[in-house]
């Protein structure tokens, strides 16, 4: 009996096996149904979503005062005109159409320009919660009729309110105040419109009524938060209906170009390694790198103390790229764009040209202005914008000052991602505390790098000696020695046994050991 019973439940069991392996083929082979999105044009916003918001349907876009909600409503609805060709409404409950003309016009949006093209409709609806009485029956009839009368009139696509609180100001039945916004919400997606929803964050809830976070197809939170006096804003999707998308914070900018969001907290390791070399600019360097120079693509370490040429190694690299007709991005987190450029002249390197020609662009800023993610979507965008072929952080350690070392770790590991994925080499200076620090001082990033050069300073008898060595170079052959080098009136040059400059550099003329040390 009991062996009959064994057979009947193996039976079974295989015959559920079958079934499952079945489901699952035809899992497989099915088409994967996309949900239909509509884009918003907002730099990073659109690959966090993957493709933007929900179409058709509500998004609701909560936050504090301050947090951005009115400028990221306003920028899809701009966007939708301008690049997707799609008109949109506008319904305001705060501030008339000419004070939203006025304050957005810093930021380009001509919203006087977009009324008149009929590409945009502004409604103002004003609520004045003292002057509200609570008699009878409440509902959204008439606001139903005003939006459905400007949605027709331009044939719009896309519809924004702001904000969603000032529109109950005074209700205090809360069950009439759910029924409405739920028949809002229906109302909104009969018409077939994508809209996005403004609502003020609550007490421990995501708006003030803590309904609409259910009804919407869509959440997302903005916070502006500060710490340590630096401030910071970051934006999260807590909810997709029907949508994978990405769900860790985004940093996120407002700036002279408006709303841009930084999408990635970690890049896939999927990024290419070429196999082409570029030249260090210093020729003797690029014998001791198996002859060829660093390659493409890649993340170049310096490091030594302060006066030992991190700078010069810096403007060798960009001189030389510049000189193939490379677009080239200096982030400079110490001098002035104006001080560089003079200091760099008094060892033979003018990069004045460079910049009259549009192939060399500085991003400078101190590290204390902003936060590590605020800094970090900051360059982003200017990659995104000048689209280098070369960039050179100087120094990077700076930004120890505004975080943790792994906090900085996590900053660089995304940046570093970022720049592999474009393919730009990337050389970053690192200050060291001493003299005698050595390779011992950078761990926070040394993992990070392709290549590592370590520079130092020795004083022997009443000589200032300055040597440099490849610590690491990743899948190439590299010297291991150590070279003495001179900042010469014609640039970094490595010495050879005797103390004399090993080939030419700029020039074949005769050098001198440069005055201005620590450049």
């Amino acid at each position: 009996m009991r062996t009959a019973e064994l057979a009947a439940v193996q039976n079974v069991t295989a015959a559920i096996l079958m079934r499952c392996h079945s489901v699952r083929v035809l899992l497989e082979l099915s088409p994967r149904i996309e949900l239909p999105k509509t884009p918003t044009g907002i730099r990073g916003f659109d690959e966090i979503t993957r493709g933007g918001l929900p179409k058709d349907r509500p998004t609701l876009v909560c936050g504090g005062p301050g947090s951005g909600k009115t400028l990221l409503a306003l920028t899809f609805l701009v966007n939708g005109a301008l690049q997707f060709d799609e008109p949109g409404v506008l319904l305001t409950f705060e501030e008339n159409a000419e004070e939203m003309a006025s304050d957005v016009a810093s930021l380009g949006f001509d919203l006087r320009a977009l009324i008149e093209a009929k590409q945009l409709a502004v409604d103002y609806v004003r609520v004045e919660r003292g002057e509200i009485e609570e008699t009878g029956e409440y509902d959204l009839e008439g606001l139903f009729v005003r939006l459905g009368f400007a949605i027709r009139s331009i044939g719009a696509k896309r519809v924004v309110l702001d904000t969603i609180e000032s529109l109950f100001a005074g209700l205090k039945n809360d069950a009439i105040l759910r029924s409405e916004l739920r028949r809002l919400f229906g109302w909104l997606k009969q018409q077939g419109v994508t809209a996005v929803i403004t609502g003020e964050r609550g007490e421990g809830l995501l708006t003030r009524q803590g309904l609409e976070e259910y009804i919407s197809d869509a959440v997302v939170l903005l916070d502006h938060r500060v710490h340590d006096q630096v401030s910071t804003r970051r934006l999260r999707v807590v909810k997709y209906r029907g949508s994978y998308h990405g769900t860790n914070e985004y940093p996120f900018l407002i700036n002279a170009d408006g709303i841009s969001v930084l999408p990635v907290s970690s890049m896939a390791l999927q990024h290419d390694a070429p196999l082409e070399r570029v030249s260090s600019g210093v020729a003797r360097l690029d014998e001791m790198l198996s002859g060829q120079g660093y390659y493409r693509g890649s993340t170049i370490l310096v490091s030594g103390a302060a006066g030992t040429g991190k700078t010069s190694m810096g403007a060798h690299f960009l001189d030389a790229a510049c000189r193939r007709g490379e677009r080239c991005l200096y982030f400079l987190f110490e001098e002035s764009p104006r001080q560089l450029l003079r200091n760099m002249r008094s060892i033979g390197i003018d990069l004045e040209p460079w910049v009259a020609a549009g192939l060399l662009q500085f991003h400078a800023d101190r590290p204390s202005r902003y936060g590590l993610e605020t800094h970090l979507a900051s360059m982003h965008n200017v990659v995104a914008d000048f689209k280098p072929i070369v960039t050179v952080i100087d120094p990077v350690t700076n930004l120890m000052t505004v975080g943790t070392s792994a906090d900085v770790q996590a900053m660089l590991t995304r940046l570093i991602d970022h720049l592999k994925t474009e393919n730009v080499t990337a050389m970053m200076a690192s200050l060291t505390p001493g003299p005698q620090a050595g390779d011992r001082t950078d761990s926070t990033i040394s993992s990070l790098m392709d290549t590592w050069i370590v520079l130092a300073n020795e004083d022997i008898g009443n000589r200032h000696r300055r040597g440099m060595y490849v610590l690491k170079s990743r899948g190439m052959a590299h010297s291991n020695e150590l070279h003495e080098f001179a900042l010469t009136d014609h640039g970094l040059r490595v010495l050879n046994g005797s103390g004399e400059p090993h080939g030419p550099s700029h020039e074949c003329l005769p050098e001198r050991e440069a005055s201005h040390a620590g450049v």
